[in-house]
């Protein structure tokens, strides 16, 4: 038995464009079920700091929550509003819900007690300050008399 590999030209392959646009005039808005919006976001490095910017347009920094929990950012909102308008006898509802959820995983050198938001015209822009480099630690080597009289004085505060 040999096994075909059907590509993008299968010849059924152009009955998929013919039921989408079958199915194109039917509104199945009942059927449809809401997404999880993504927000898009940029993430900058600096010398000092992170600079991460998300489009997060709609949204008010009451519903916008940033919270940070070991090495992961979470950012997160939810947005509910309704609509109702009445004029010669024509009822008109709608509804709108959207949310989002956006986890980062920051680097250890991060000051969470620090980081900086600000949101304007739908821009949402945090700021990440990092940590100074610790310098490096120089270790002495010391001559094996100097380690004897340690580990007698080690041995001293231990039988104390």
């Amino acid at each position: 038995m040999s096994m075909i590999r059907r590509n993008v030209y299968w010849p059924f392959r152009v009955l998929d464009s013919f039921f989408d646009d079958v199915w194109e005039p039917f509104d199945f808005t009942l059927l449809r079920i809401p997404e999880m919006e993504y927000p898009k976001l940029d993430i900058k490095e600096e010398d000092k700091e992170y600079l991460i910017t998300v489009e997060v347009p709609g949204f008010t920094k009451e519903e916008v929550n940033i919270e940070v929990n070991d090495d992961l950012l979470n950012i997160s909102s939810e947005h509910k509003e309704e609509k109702e308008e009445e004029k010669e006898g024509y009822i008109h509802r709608e509804r709108f819900h959207r949310s989002f959820s956006r986890s980062l995983r920051i680097p250890e050198n991060i000051i969470p007690e620090d980081i900086d938001a600000k949101l304007e015209n739908g821009l949402l822009t945090l700021k990440l300050p990092k940590r100074e480099p610790e310098p490096p630690k120089k270790i002495e080597i010391k001559d094996p008399e100097e380690l004897k009289e340690l580990e007698n004085k080690e041995s001293e505060l231990k039988e104390a």
